[in-house]
Formats: structure tokens, sequence, C-alpha cells
């Protein structure tokens, strides 16, 4: 009996108290992938890496050629006197000294700080896919959270709610007892103070409800109508902490994103290091004049050139040194946060391995204190009727048995969280780990459209 009891009041709570009549059941991985498509901050660091994928054809710009044209025209008119026997009037002479040109600049080398460039931007996409595919997995997480909480505040209230009941029979059956004088008018008022604490508590959690809706539409991006219970996950997760720990050094994304950001500051330090190497580089021009000063008015001129040249750098104050050595520094401290990251890690892993380990337990004695509290609750009630407990008595005992049940739906809560916590903290919380069905949002497609785009100011998708 008490078993049944537990079932109904506590896991049944979680669910059926949330099922709207007629509605479809909404399920985790239907929440979860609402929240892929629609969150808003996936969405942002979506738009991110479509940034950083641009980087990648101005890095190769620099393998392109710089052309430009250019073009002038002008009124000139000379009046001369004076000249002398052989020119008895005066010199009036006008002309319009026009003309246009092409200019094509090649760079041939530059220290290799093209080359560095292109490659520091491919780490620099690399890296925001991965922190991409980290806040993929906050979120997802983010999103199991309000999920279960909006679970568990919803059992919370019925079972706050069911207490104001059980509170009310209780003043009415004490009050009728001191109608006919089989107890005090204290036992009234503990009553009265009883009933009067639990309504302040199930406003409480009302309101608490009501935080965990709004957490759950901004995560999810729609209102919770009916949520299906949820199992803690267990063949996705390691079976070992040393395992646990192995993964989450190799796969986790944060780590992984510090990687290229190691790799970016190294290419940067090359980058740096190539302005102090010579410039080679080729320019033609190609120019044609007409009304050429000093010839005759018509005249035309057809002017081509191609020149090399090379710069070699010799001393610019310092700056280029002072740039080489803050570019090491640099990447130093990358490498030292790559090691604080790599700390932070494991330290996640470890501790929500402790809590997922421990929530089986934790399910379990909240379990037995329910039962326990139902045997001692139904035991004061009958003692108290002939006498040997008071009507304080049963309140406690009321209360402690509400605590039980709050406590189990808040075990229940945590080890579905505690589950998906452990693996977020190992890096493998994403949409095909969970087998959700939904399309994978692929940033290698906007990569391709624009490595290897030459012009056009319109993005792929037509802004």
């Amino acid at each position: 009996m008490a078993r049944a009891w537990l079932q109904g009041a506590a896991i049944v709570a979680m669910a059926v108290a949330l099922l709207a009549t007629g509605a479809r059941a909404e399920t985790i991985g239907g929440a979860l992938a609402k929240a892929y498509l629609n969150n808003p901050d996936i969405n942002q660091q979506r738009a991110a890496v479509r940034v950083q994928d641009e980087n990648i054809p101005k890095a190769n710009a620099g393998y392109m050629p710089d052309v430009s044209a250019e073009g002038d025209a002008a009124m000139s008119n000379t009046l001369a006197s004076g000249l002398g026997a052989g020119y008895p009037n005066p010199l009036d002479v006008s002309s319009r000294p026009r003309g246009y040109g092409v200019t094509v600049t090649q760079n041939v080398w530059n220290g290799d700080r093209t080359g560095n460039s292109v490659r520091q931007a491919e780490s620099g996409v690399f890296g925001a896919r991965e922190q991409l595919r980290n806040t993929e997995q906050n979120v997802l997480l983010s999103a199991v959270g309000y999920y279960m909480d909006v679970m568990r505040d919803t059992a919370i209230l019925d079972l706050d709610r069911n207490n104001v009941e059980v509170l009310q029979e209780q003043l009415r059956q004490t009050q009728d007892r001191f109608n006919v004088g089989e107890v005090t008018r204290t036992d009234v008022a503990q009553a009265e103070a009883s009933l009067a604490g639990a309504r302040a508590t199930a406003l409480g959690a009302q309101s608490q409800l009501q935080a965990s809706l709004a957490n759950y539409r901004q995560a999810i991006g729609d209102d919770p109508k009916s949520l299906t219970p949820v199992a803690p996950l267990i063949r996705q997760l390691p079976k070992v902490l040393p395992e646990a720990i192995a993964i989450s050094q190799l796969e986790h994304p944060a780590i992984v994103a510090m990687l290229h950001g190691i790799d970016a500051a190294a290419l940067q330090v090359k980058i740096a290091e190539g302005a102090l190497y010579p410039t080679v580089g080729l320019t033609g021009q190609v120019t044609k004049r007409f009304d050429v000063s000093g010839d005759p008015v018509g005249s035309q001129a057809l002017t081509e050139s191609l020149m090399g040249q090379i710069t070699i750098p010799i001393w610019d104050g310092g700056a280029t040194y002072a740039g080489t050595r803050q570019a090491k520094e640099q990447l130093g401290q990358t490498e030292l946060q790559t090691d604080l990251q790599r700390d932070k890690v494991r330290a996640a892993v470890v501790a929500a391995w402790g809590a997922n380990s421990n929530s089986s337990g934790v399910l379990r004695a909240a379990r037995a204190e329910v039962q326990a509290a139902e045997v001692a609750l139904a035991g004061v009630r009958e003692e108290a009727k002939v006498g040997q407990r008071t009507t304080l008595d049963v309140l406690n005992a009321q209360q402690a048995l509400l605590n039980a049940r709050v406590q189990l739906v808040t075990a229940q809560h945590d080890s579905v969280v505690n589950s998906y916590s452990l693996l977020s903290a190992v890096g493998r919380l994403s949409i095909q780990t969970l087998g959700l069905a939904v399309p994978e949002y692929d940033p290698r497609v906007h990569f391709d459209q624009v490595k290897n785009k030459l012009w056009g100011v319109r993005t792929p998708d037509g802004k």
C-alpha cells in the first residue's frame, strides 16, 4: 500500500499533473530538438562561425593581384605673345589633356605572411566550430535542467496543494473535537498555524513554477504543455571515472577550441616575424594619354610598364620586434589558458561523476524515507484517536511526510540532470549521442560557399 502511494504521489505527480486534457505529450527528445533549432544562443554562435568563415577569403586575397583603374581629364588654354618676328600674332592654343590607365600589383613573396594568415584563419574557423559545439552542449544541458525543473516544481506544487487540503480537513476535525471538549483551543491554533504555513508554501511553490516555466520558454522556445517523465542516461555514459576523464581531455569542445587557439597564436608569431623579411612584388601598368603636354594638339601616347620591386626592412623604431615578442607572450598565455581549461574540465568531470554516482543512493534513501514517513503518519493518527498523541504530533508527522515526498521529487529531478551533466562534462552531450530526430547544422556548408568567393557583397543566404 505504501509503495503504491509513493508511486502515485511522487512519480505520477511529476507526469500526470502536467498532462493537459487531449494534449500530445512532449518528450525530452522533442524539447531538446526545439532548443537545438530555436535557441538564440545557439543561433548567434552559428552566426559567429559564419563570421569566422569570411576570414578565409580575406586571407586568400593576399595571393591575388590588386587591380585598380584610374582616369583624369582637364582643360588647358595657352596664350602667348611677343614671340619674335616670326610670330606676328599672339599664340592661342587650347587642349584637353586626358587619359586612363590600369595598374596591377602582384605580391610575389612577403615573408610567407599570406600563407600563415590563411592557416591562422583556418585555425580560427575550427576553433569557432568547437565553440559552437560547446554552446550546443551548454544549451542542451540547460534545456534538460529547465525541463526537469518544470516537472519537479509542478509536482511540488501539486503536493503542497494536496497538503493544504489535508490540513484543511485536519483543522475541521480538530475544530469538531474542540467543540465536544476532546481537545483544547491550543490544538485548534496549532492546526490553523499549520494550514496558514501550508498555504504560504503553496504560493511560494507556484512562484517557483512560474520562474521555471519562463526559463523553459527561453531555452526551448515554446511553452511546456504536457511533459513526459525522463529516465537518467546510462548507456551513453563512460563506465569508470578514468575513462570519463580521458575522454574529456581529448573530446571536450572547450579544450579542442583552446588547442586551435594555440595554433592561431603560433601562426601569429610567424606572421609577426615575416615582417622582418624582404618583400618582393611586381607592378604592371598600362596608360593611354590624349593631348599630351608639349606635343601637338590631338596627339596620343600609350605607355606600358612592368616593374619588379624588392623592399628590405632595416629598422622601424623597434615596432616589429616588439610585435614579435608580444606575439610570443600571447602564445605562452594561450598555452597556460589551455592548461587551465584542462584542469577545469577534469574537475567538472570528477564532480559530475560523484553527483551521478550518488544519485541512485539518494533516490533509494528518499523512497525509504517516504515509506517510513507514511507508516509513521498512519500510526500517529491512530494513536491520536485514542489520546496517545497530540494534534501537534499529527501535524509534525504530516509535515515530515510532505518534506519526504518533496525530497523524493527533487531526487528524481537530480538523478536525471546529473546524468546529463556527466555526459556534458566529458564533452559528448550532442544530438548525435542523444539520437535526436532533428536535422544537424553543418557549418561546412557555409564554409564551402565562401572560401573561394572572389567578389560579391551578398551572403549565401541572400542578405
